[in-house]
């Protein structure tokens, strides 16, 4: 009997400190020699799949800066693991400790700041719609009675009927697993447009195979705080996070890596997402903050 509770107790310790640790990602990374990437497949620019469990774009190489520190401050050299999320399961994993920083496009809102933590905020996208250029769409009210995609666990459609110019517009959602999905819906005919981020839009629309049958048209539907994501209540490694990334915007050296990214040719085919620097996102640079989306609402 003793034998047991022993195993029990020790069973017990270990779960407690696996659960320390999980709040702690800079002890957990000093323990284990690991740390888990979150990244997308399809996040145009941001974060995207090269294949053979390779990734790539701004995001993630902003979170390779940041995990450059995070060997420093540990002292040691770390393991980058990559883990492919989706827009159901990312804030999920940060949360259990499965990702220990998620780099790809989630928005910094309000409701997603009671369960994680976002470093400062290092793009400000614009949700727009893409349509095929000979469609004759420009305008949301023109999406009257049409198949309408966006990726599942997003927010852009709810944004789209809370826009005041859908007043009246109704139109059948149709949703893709992840954004590549959601955008051969568009490619195949089967969706009449694409709501979501601009440069989501404008990267799967560079990757595909005739990018000037595609056109980003209409109304700005929401402007939005992008950030790399982190657990929350793990004040240590969100302070290595911003002042990683306030170095960077304080040396330009975020702006050299935008136009590395949305500017310049990219892997794998060369193409060029052709998005230079807004001034939101050159806004959020020159005066570094966290705040979510609704206070970008009240300006």
């Amino acid at each position: 009997m003793k034998k047991h509770l022993l195993a029990f107790a020790v069973a017990a310790l270990a779960a407690g400190s696996a659960l320390a640790q999980a709040g702690d990602t800079l002890a957990k990374v000093k323990s284990s020699g690991v740390i888990t990437m979150g990244v997308r497949d399809s996040s145009g620019a941001l974060s995207y799949t090269l294949g053979d469990g390779k990734y790539a774009g701004f995001h993630v190489e902003l979170c390779q800066r940041i995990i450059g520190n995070v060997e420093k401050a540990v002292g040691r050299k770390v393991d980058v693991k990559y883990q492919s999320v989706t827009s159901q399961n990312r804030i999920p994993l940060v949360q259990n400790g499965t990702v220990d920083i998620e780099c790809g496009s989630t928005t910094n809102n309000a409701a997603r700041q009671k369960d994680v933590s976002f470093a400062v905020t290092t793009f400000v996208e614009e949700v727009r719609i893409a349509v095929k250029a000979n469609s004759g769409i420009t305008s949301i009210a023109q999406l009257k009675d049409r198949n309408v995609a966006t990726t599942t666990g997003t927010t852009s459609v709810q944004l789209l009927r809370r826009h005041e110019r859908a007043n009246g517009v109704d139109f059948k959602e149709i949703f893709g697993k992840d954004h590549a999905d959601s955008f051969l819906l568009l490619e195949s005919g089967r969706a009449d447009a694409f709501v979501m981020d601009g440069q989501i839009l404008a990267g799967n629309i560079a990757a595909s195979k005739s990018p000037a049958d595609f056109r980003i048209v209409g109304e700005v539907l929401s402007v939005e705080p992008i950030a790399i994501m982190i657990r929350k209540d793990d004040p240590a490694f969100k302070k290595l996070a911003d002042d990683t990334l306030r170095d960077m915007m304080k040396s330009g050296d975020i702006a050299k890596l935008y136009d590395k990214w949305f500017v310049q040719p990219i892997p794998p085919k060369n193409t060029r997402v052709g998005l230079p620097v807004s001034e939101a996102t050159k806004a959020v640079w020159a005066n570094p903050n966290d705040k979510p989306v609704e206070d970008y609402a009240k300006k």
